[in-house]
């Protein structure tokens, strides 16, 4: 039986749990897709199958309140820190400083509190994106045993195992990741006690990677696009030799293997056969993984528009919205329900701009036929935030039918449901 963690019941939504209840009782091996469709009459919601806390997450915040539970009077002294936002979702991270955890750092590392101000006794959580080695090395200099609260999410340990692994074995560790992102930062750290380490961000950063390890450019052309991603002592032309990719668990996995794939080629161009290359592919995240896959059947079963639900500096959330826009869909990126003003009006998130936008008539409610909205979530967006778009969009459908109509294919028994 899968773990359950101890998550506050007001992350939980009696609308969304018992939709993800039902599809599990149904089919619990995950073989199944296809949405979950809300029929409210002139609005039709279809919820991707997999979305929202994942296993990562939801240890994290088990462990996080924990340690306010255990330890009030720290709380309330304000003696427990987060190293930095514990996962990418504003919600969950101002319930955390309002319990009494205060921050330490930004997520891109800009010191918030100085270490110097920590004392022997203070609480450190590690985020569940993991912490560079030196970083841990220092707080235990401090008296400080961040180990006793960690959330590191067991997906990125094993990146980490991986990464040491074929780091023994002599082969260099490139990670597909965001240079900046808390989570590569951390593997990166891990990483390079083991092995030279080289960070490429997407495709087009591989491509200038191939080209120096088959040998069509020298070692100029890699410290041009590669002079802040390196590990330190870093030498191309000897440590391009023997290769391996694992990632930051939360970008695209589709991409992901598609560079470890382009590497492996520029082996065999080099050198006639990929003996040289260490399968890694067993480290990607099984509910990166699952979510994308299930976007995508969203996708394919056709709406008016998709609205995705996360923190606006969540990478994995903003994959999800990559995959809806790249298919053609109006797509919106909201943070929570109070960002839909009205049928008229939307305040989203432009994930590639870095930017907040405003966008009009982008509900249409006066299609005549059903109006039909994809629905799916970050994996760090609890499920109560789209409880509250369900019903923020039902205000504007008055002839639409009640949730518990709406609710009536989904029970928890599938022998009910086939009565």
């Amino acid at each position: 039986m899968a773990r359950q963690f101890d998550v506050p019941d007001f992350y939980r939504s009696p609308v969304v749990s018992r939709v993800k209840a039902a599809r599990k009782a149904e089919d619990p091996r995950k073989k199944d897709l296809a949405p979950s469709v809300l029929d409210f009459g002139p609005l039709r919601v279809k919820l991707a199958r997999h979305f929202g806390f994942c296993f990562g997450v939801e240890n994290a915040i088990e462990i996080a309140y924990r340690a306010l539970a255990e330890h009030p009077d720290k709380a309330e002294a304000g003696r427990i820190f987060l190293l930095s936002e514990m996962i990418h979702n504003p919600h969950v991270n101002e319930d955390l400083q309002a319990r009494g955890i205060r921050f330490l750092r930004t997520t891109t590392g800009e010191q918030l509190i100085p270490f110097d101000d920590l004392a022997p006794g203070d609480l450190v959580i590690i985020p569940a994106f993991g912490a560079p080695p030196e970083i841990v090395a220092d707080l235990r200099e401090r008296g400080i045993e961040p180990e006793t609260y960690d959330t590191t999410c067991p997906f990125v340990v094993r990146v980490w195992k991986k990464s040491a692994h074929i780091g023994a074995k002599g082969y260099t560790v490139v990670v597909h990741g965001k240079r900046n992102h808390e989570e590569t930062r951390a593997t990166f750290g891990h990483a390079k006690e083991d092995a030279p380490v080289v960070v490429v961000r997407n495709m087009e950063e591989t491509e200038a990677l191939a080209a120096v390890i088959d040998e069509r450019e020298d070692a100029d052309f890699f410290w041009r696009h590669f002079a802040d991603r390196t590990s330190e002592g870093f030498d191309p032309a000897r440590d391009l030799a023997q290769i391996g990719v694992v990632n930051q668990t939360t970008m695209l996995a589709t991409e992901t293997a598609a560079i470890a794939e382009r590497v492996r080629q520029a082996v065999v161009a080099r050198d006639g056969d990929a003996a040289r290359f260490a399968d890694t592919s067993d480290t990607l995240c099984y509910a990166t993984k699952e979510n994308q896959d299930a976007t995508l059947s969203l996708i394919e079963s056709g709406a008016d528009l998709a609205l995705i639900v996360g923190g606006y500096n969540s990478s994995n959330t903003s994959h999800l919205v990559e995959l809806c826009e790249d298919a053609g869909l109006p797509t919106y990126f909201i943070s929570d329900a109070s960002e839909m003003t009205s049928p008229r009006e939307i305040h989203h998130f432009d994930w590639r701009e870095k930017e907040e936008r405003t966008s009009s008539g982008w509900l249409p409610v006066e299609k005549g036929s059903p109006v039909e909205v994809l629905l799916t979530a970050g994996a760090s967006c609890p499920d109560a935030l789209l409880d509250e778009v369900i019903r923020r969009l039902l205000k504007w459908f008055p002839d639409a039918r009640s949730v518990d109509e709406a609710l009536t294919p989904f029970v928890d028994d599938p022998q009910s449901r086939a009565a």
